[in-house]
């Protein structure tokens, strides 16, 4: 491992106020990642009246749009909600030590485009690039099409098919990553346990799949952000660091599976024996799948999906059991991720120092083919997903209309007027403008054949009734922006569907964390940490060193910023303790460093399933899923299921990996650079 020789390892840093600040900053920004909240901000409702205002007249925001505070009100002040979170609260951090001089240009810059072997920009470029191939490959439906077939290969013996989903999941994971498992396999196991009349609860199925997904996640370098950086900080190659973790990783999963059935769910409430599902009406088996990537395609609206009615359990059990699946678009993707990652590890572990080229050099061009085949198949299938989506939204209006006009005859009485007459329901501007629109379309059809482009601008409009065309009054940026939104939609489904899921949230997050991290750098603060790993690991050796490591990167996952943040910090106080080492003359053995890293590979990915939903992003994204389709996983239930499930896998991994290092490494001394 190279490192700086201008590394600042003096600790009388930490005396100077703003080395204080910068800690306090840092501890209280991860204390916000973990425990967002939003910030109320009063502002003079005439202020507030008088932008809205001038955005309308600058028709930023559409004069046919109704705020909140539009109307008259009595009180003085307008409240609105600033959200202090993952994104905001470093940002903010960030900002705040740049107004204090705490930080300057050199911490900024080194945390954005990178030093001591860690680029960010590289880092985030390669991840972004790869996480669009892995979830068009899901936006295709192959995941949940696999899974379908586990689950006509496991039948309705209970046991067997959750042995078989846990063993689709970590090796589906170890190839694709943890994102398009969460994505798809979370939306999956809840329809699956809402159409199962005999499971009482999914927490058996949902957690084993976020545990094992995050199990999985470790293979690969390419399968986790957090791999990401520790393979840069330390000149790991790709193979080496697979060929590192492989074996404590599948001794986990091979006896996290036995723990899971007969000690952590071991009821019949849980995993029945046998899983009784409802089966699809003989019509609806035959009807051709729907692609779920196109709005409104099934004619229901998201909410009518996940309720408890019997037309929504009808719904996930069809998305269940007549799954979607765009052959074209999956095989392609496949190809594409199976290419780009040979050639990855080929690349990686042929150069000498691994550094002649960014590995992004292979993802970007990879992941432009796939979206070019993505814009490709969704232009020439246009006018069939518009279709579908304009049939869906015409059902959506037709079930609405007949709710209203039932509502009547089931003895709902109806209002009267002041004479005594019924009121009736009045159209929204909205409605009068669709009707409107579809009387002179048929008007102009009954009269003369409209142009190819006069058709397909009514296409659109037929399908967006709250497009610019549909809008009174003249366009805005809004109703702009808006309008191009639903044409991508149904326009290009899947490109669209990928851009929306990638993890943008992580870019601005990590930017910041990085430079937090680099402050604390330069404060003296990570030497000070380096200083004491070096005293535990001079007592306790090896076996310390892997045990200590595995428990601060867990601990640290869950309150220091998910396990992104807690590897940035880590790897920084690991580069400090070798310069702290090479400054003194001194050694630290091939046995005890490898250790070292290993076991913090191992615990910032099992950490992501220990206590805190913002151990990780796919904590988050796999609470989020699971509150959509009305499954809602308390924080405490999220610890309390958890805790003897990380308990298990990091005492079975580390030990794995004890016996691993002492007979694969030797107290030769580490010199830094690339040692497998």
């Amino acid at each position: 491992m190279a490192t700086s020789d201008t590394t600042n390892l003096d600790t009388s840093e930490i005396r100077n106020w703003r080395s204080i600040v910068t800690l306090i900053v840092f501890i209280v920004t991860n204390i916000i990642v973990l425990f967002p909240f939003y910030v109320p901000i009063y502002v003079p409702r005439s202020l507030y009246n008088a932008t809205i205002r001038a955005l309308k007249t600058l028709r930023i925001l559409s004069k046919s749009d109704r705020h909140p505070y539009d109307d008259a009100d009595t009180s003085r002040w307008v409240r609105l909600q600033f959200h202090m979170g993952m994104v905001t609260a470093p940002l903010i951090a960030d900002l705040f030590l740049l107004a204090i001089l705490a930080i300057g240009r050199q911490e900024v810059h080194d945390g954005t485009v990178g030093a001591e072997n860690i680029n960010p920009i590289d880092i985030m470029v390669f991840f972004l690039t790869l996480a669009y191939i892995a979830i068009s490959i899901d936006a295709s439906g192959l995941i949940r099409w696999l899974a379908f077939k586990v689950l006509q290969l496991g039948g309705e013996h209970g046991r067997r098919l959750f042995v078989y989903l846990y063993s689709f999941f970590f090796l589906l994971t170890c190839f694709v990553g943890n994102d398009p498992i969460v994505l798809s396999g979370t939306s999956f196991l809840a329809y699956f346990c809402r159409v199962s009349s005999n499971i009482k609860h999914p927490r058996a199925w949902i957690h084993m799949q976020f545990a094992v997904a995050n199990i999985g996640s470790a293979v690969l370098v390419s399968s986790n952000p957090t791999n990401l950086v520790l393979a840069g900080a330390f000149e790991i190659k790709f193979l080496h660091y697979t060929a590192n973790v492989v074996v404590p990783v599948i001794a986990t999963a091979i006896l996290l599976l036995p723990f899971l059935l007969y000690i952590v769910f071991p009821y019949e409430a849980l995993i029945p024996s046998k899983i009784e599902l409802h089966q699809l009406p003989e019509e609806v088996k035959h009807k051709p799948p729907v692609n779920p990537n196109i709005p409104n395609a099934r004619g229901t609206t998201e909410d009518e999906e996940n309720d408890d009615s019997e037309h929504a359990q009808q719904l996930s059990l069809e998305e269940i059991m007549n799954p979607f699946l765009d052959k074209g678009g999956a095989w392609f993707g496949a190809v594409i991720m199976a290419a780009t990652l040979v050639t990855i590890l080929a690349l990686n572990a042929s150069s000498q120092s691994g550094h002649e080229h960014p590995i992004f050099w292979i993802t970007l061009p990879a992941a432009f083919i796939m979206f070019c085949w993505d814009l490709t198949f969704g232009w020439l299938n246009r006018h069939d997903t518009r279709k579908l989506a304009r049939e869906g939204k015409e059902q959506i209006e037709l079930a609405k209309m007949q709710r209203a006009t039932a509502s009547p005859a089931a003895g709902i009485q109806t209002p009267l007027d002041v004479s005594g007459e019924p009121l009736s329901l009045t159209k929204s501007p909205d409605e009068i403008m669709e009707g409107k629109k579809t009387s002179d379309s048929q008007t102009a059809s009954a009269t003369s054949t409209p142009q190819e482009k006069v058709a397909e601008k009514e296409e659109i409009a037929a399908t967006f009734p709250d497009s610019i065309e549909n809008q009174p009054g003249p366009a805005s940026l809004q109703s702009l922006a808006v309008g191009a939104y639903h044409w991508c939609q149904v326009t290009f489904p899947t490109a669209t569907t990928v851009a929306t899921h990638l993890p943008w949230k992580l870019v601005p997050f990590a930017f910041c964390m990085f430079v937090l991290v680099q402050a604390l750098v330069t404060k003296g603060w990570v030497p000070v940490f380096a200083h004491g790993w070096d005293h535990w690991v001079n007592k306790t050796g090896t076996v310390g060193a892997i045990g200590g490591m595995g428990f601060l990167s867990v601990v640290m996952s869950n309150f220091a910023g998910t396990n992104i943040g807690t590897t940035i910090l880590l790897c920084r106080v690991v580069q400090a303790w070798v310069q702290i080492h090479r400054n003194n003359g001194t050694i630290i053995t091939q046995r005890t460093f490898w250790a070292t890293v290993y076991s913090m590979a191992i615990g910032v990915n099992y950490g992501a399933f220990s206590t805190a939903f913002s151990a990780s992003l796919a904590g988050l994204l796999w609470r989020d899923i699971l509150a959509r389709k009305h499954i809602r996983v308390r924080s405490l239930d999220f610890a309390r299921v958890n805790l003897p499930i990380i308990a298990a896998t990091m005492v079975v991994g580390l030990s794995v990996l004890i016996g691993e290092v002492y007979i694969v490494r030797d107290q030769t001394p580490y010199v830094g650079g690339r040692t497998p």
